[in-house]
């Protein structure tokens, strides 16, 4: 395993993060104790979650995924060996959450009392902003809102209220998600100029079909630090060939949940069957050369990983074999160019 320490932290986090949205919804508690228990045999110190997880979410699961890792880390007593990462979910309208899911002080201690207790443990080593409190572009959305209003809770009103908990012992780190090159250098500014926790990571979307994060976000991971903890690696696992030809196989989350769509885009699906071939050509299995791109990029610090049985788990953390040449990077941005950010 390799491990990279996060800009202004002390965070040395495993280069693969076990990613388990699916606990709760797609996998039973035992099976995540068995995806946990391999991970951390393999040198996976990096453990992401949520307090909205399992996804889809539903009243009836929702913080099951923090309960079955916190049940996890009684039973196995490793908490020291690992780092755990969740969020406090921003605005919508998810009542059974809470009924008002600004990040403000009010909400974002609650969130984290709540995500401690299921979590059983008294601290979290990176808390971040699942998406951000105001409108703006993300989970895929284009076409800027040009909001008419301000927010009510203001940027450095969320920071304050996320030093407070820095300052009680809760939280050692802060990051976002679903971030924008306007946000975050903003809270870096805010946080310079009136001495607060300064952000050390942003969890976005990266992959071969949506590389958005180049733009703009990989410029400022370069001169300010703040590394990429890339999310959906895999493109709901498309990149993996298995739903090309309208194959939806048995128990595959894009089976399973109609929602998943935004990597099924015309220009998304000819650019997968491109990676898919450019894969099989050079011997490569599809989803491990989907990795290894990711792994590869100097802007990220770790590649979030999720997977549903322990075959996948291998697979995906033995991406770390794999070392794409200079040959196949070349024949990986002519696809790249060709079909041009299909799937943002």
């Amino acid at each position: 395993m390799q491990y990279n320490k996060l800009p202004h932290s002390s965070l040395e986090i495993s280069q693969i993060c076990l990613g388990t949205m699916t606990y709760g919804e797609q996998n039973s508690e035992r099976e995540a104790f068995e995806q946990l228990d391999y991970a951390l045999e393999r040198g996976v110190n990096f453990i992401d979650t949520a307090e909205m997880y399992p996804v889809p979410p539903s009243s009836e699961s929702q913080g099951l995924t923090e309960t079955y890792i916190g049940n996890w880390l009684k039973k196995s007593g490793k908490r020291e060996k690992v780092i755990i990462a969740t969020k406090v979910a921003g605005p919508r309208n998810i009542p059974y959450i809470r009924d008002n899911m600004s990040l403000d002080r009010r909400n974002i201690h609650q969130a984290i009392d709540d995500s401690l207790k299921r979590l059983q443990t008294d601290h979290i080593d990176l808390y971040q902003l699942h998406w951000p409190q105001r409108r703006t572009n993300c989970f895929g959305q284009l076409n800027y809102p040009y909001p008419d209003q301000q927010e009510d809770v203001t940027l450095i009103e969320t920071l304050e209220s996320l030093a407070g908990l820095v300052q009680a012992g809760k939280i050692r780190y802060i990051g976002v998600s679903n971030e924008t090159p306007w946000g975050v250098m903003t809270l870096l500014r805010l946080a310079e100029k009136h001495e607060l926790p300064r952000i050390v990571s942003i969890q976005n979307p990266y992959n071969l079909l949506n590389r958005s994060f180049e733009v703009g976000l990989s410029e400022i991971s370069h001169y300010e630090g703040v590394k990429l903890l890339a999310y959906s690696p895999l493109a709901f696992g498309c990149l993996s060939g298995k739903y090309l030809n309208n194959t939806r196989p048995k128990g595959a989350r894009c089976s399973l949940f109609e929602r998943f769509v935004r990597y099924f885009t015309p220009q998304g699906i000819q650019a997968t069957e491109a990676y898919v071939s450019l894969a099989r050509d050079h011997d490569l299995i599809p989803t491990q050369m989907a990795l290894a791109f990711v792994n590869q990029r100097p802007f990220v610090a770790s590649t979030i990983i999720g997977a549903t049985n322990l075959e996948q788990l291998k697979s995906n953390i033995d991406s770390l074999d794999v070392v794409l040449s200079d040959e196949l990077l070349n024949e990986l941005q002519e696809i790249g160019i060709t079909y041009s950010n299909p799937c943002p």
